[in-house]
């Protein structure tokens, strides 16, 4: 059988996937990624939305303690602002030699 390859949505040419109220923005083979964490919810019209979010810059390194893996932390309002703010960090993380 021929297997069906899934397409993943994408940011700013980066993956983007989500799991539950967490969504991973960046490629595990990169050193870093964004961690955005949906800690409300509001009703918008019919229409829930994200309302407060948890943005976290973390390495992928496994070798690294999981508490020194975060890089930068925020809480924004709206998943706009939270995906501008992770995007820039992920950005400027990865430019770094």
């Amino acid at each position: 059988m021929a297997e069906k390859q899934e397409k993943l949505l994408t940011y700013k040419g980066k993956p983007l996937v989500r799991s539950g109220n967490v969504l991973y923005y960046g490629d595990m083979a990169e050193k870093c990624v964004v961690i955005l964490q949906i800690l409300s919810n509001k009703t918008v019209g019919d229409m829930t939305v994200a309302d407060k979010i948890q943005v976290q810059l973390m390495l992928t390194d496994p070798e690294v303690r999981l508490k020194d893996r975060i890089l930068k932390k925020s809480e924004k309002n709206g998943l706009y602002n939270a995906m501008d703010i992770g995007s820039i960090w992920l950005e400027r993380a990865l430019a770094e030699n």
